[in-house]
């Protein structure tokens, strides 16, 4: 099923984070859907940095690549403010979609930006934003290739302002639309009210970010029609990194941690060795 035809669906879709082929696998074997190629959880992971506009279009498309070739799932893809101008963001739509992205997420900060839940943040015009989504809608191969507007206006110009830039977006074209770090229930409840029943919306949980962690039930019944969980699995895995070297360091083996590892075969398991080993012998000799 295309991601457009799954928003469609009454039921909230929930897209967890990822940021390399191994994650996106793992979430996919977990039954996930749809996945969310992080911006954020890519500069964590390639760069070691913050989310502050350092990761390029290239680094994001050679990964959304390495990602399609391994699942098969529907995947959101992270595009900034389009790297760019309006030509710049077309430039992204065709890389991402040939990549094998579903949809694209594309905000109307400006130069530098940062993450939609750090403090500071600088807006471009709104009909500039609109130029970018119309040119990107141009672009794109497939209408099945969705695109996400974001606006992080809340933080900037205040909730109503946000509202308003989000009505244009969806005048411009936009598939979905993202209103980034709302400060409370009443916030996601106003963008609900305001947009629900006529373009679908995607709502944000960054664990201690400003917008209140909110379940997907109660998001479902607000109106929203997806989550997205972006970097917990970074979170997550920093933190069991951190204990994993603190512990080889201390003990100087692995064997006090053995427990929350996967051993050798494990590993293999989890990434498919056996099979693809059975699948290359299928071809040993050929044309010998």
């Amino acid at each position: 099923m295309s991601l457009k035809s799954r928003i469609a669906e009454p039921e909230i879709l929930v897209a967890p984070g990822i940021y390399d082929a191994l994650t996106a696998s793992i979430a996919a074997e977990a039954g996930f859907e749809a996945l969310y190629l992080s911006g954020a959880a890519v500069a964590y992971t390639r760069l070691g940095r913050p989310d502050i506009g350092l990761t390029s279009v290239s680094e994001m498309a050679d990964t959304m690549t390495l990602i399609a070739d391994k699942v098969d799932r529907p995947v959101i893809i992270d595009a900034d403010t389009g790297f760019g101008n309006a030509l710049n963001a077309q430039r992204t739509m065709r890389l991402y979609e040939r990549a094998g992205a579903s949809a694209l997420q594309v905000e109307d900060q400006s130069y530098p930006k940062r993450c939609g839940h750090l403090k500071d943040k600088a807006l471009i015009p709104a009909g500039e934003m609109a130029g970018k989504i119309a040119a990107m809608a141009d672009a794109r191969s497939s209408v099945e290739t969705l695109i996400i507007a974001r606006t992080d206006a809340i933080a900037v110009e205040g909730f109503e302002a946000a509202l308003d830039r989000a009505g244009r977006y969806a005048e411009a074209g936009a598939d979905i639309l993202f209103i980034e770090a709302p400060r409370s229930d009443v916030e996601l409840a106003g963008i609900a009210e305001r947009f629900s029943e006529t373009v679908p919306l995607l709502a944000n949980m960054v664990e201690g970010g400003m917008t209140p962690i909110t379940g997907a039930e109660q998001l479902q019944r607000l109106g929203f029609s997806i989550v997205i969980f972006p970097g917990g699995i970074v979170r997550a895995l920093a933190h069991a990194a951190r204990d994993y070297y603190g512990s080889l360091k201390d003990n100087g083996s692995n064997k006090p941690f053995a427990e929350r590892m996967f051993d050798f075969d494990g590993l293999n398991a989890l990434i498919g060795t056996p099979e693809m080993l059975a699948a290359g012998k299928r071809y040993e000799g050929e044309g010998g």
